[in-house]
């Protein structure tokens, strides 16, 4: 996967913003005002690219117990997020997968109102 599909298939998800509250490195998609995907843009430039996602605890243990390139997440919390080294031993499919299981976590989480506005638009 290259950096415009994943920048391309994270904005293609309803109701999704791009935003850079960190630095001007890290760019980071929001659903709802709420983070469900980032990742360094100079990490892509130097041919290592990663992506942090949500993730349901229960699944994120098996995922890294299954893939050396799956891991906690990189300055985030190591229960809800994992770090996804993009490229390696992990299939494009299944990183897209995990970016809608992340979007979906979010999404879930928003408030009733928020939900039917971003369905609405």
């Amino acid at each position: 996967m290259n950096l415009e599909t994943y920048y391309e298939y994270c904005l293609s998800k309803k109701g999704v913003t791009e935003h850079f509250p960190f630095d001007e490195d890290t760019l980071v998609f929001k659903v709802g005002g709420k983070m469900f995907a980032l990742s360094s843009l100079s990490q892509w430039e130097k041919g290592q690219p990663s992506v942090n996602l949500k993730c349901d605890p229960e699944r994120a243990e098996e995922l890294r117990a299954e893939y050396d390139d799956i891991q906690p997440g990189f300055h985030m919390s190591k229960t809800h997020w994992n770090t996804i080294a993009v490229n390696e031993s992990v299939s494009d499919a299944l990183v897209k997968e995990l970016i809608d299981h992340s979007y979906e976590l979010v999404f879930k989480s928003l408030t009733k109102r928020i939900r039917s506005e971003i369905e609405e638009s």
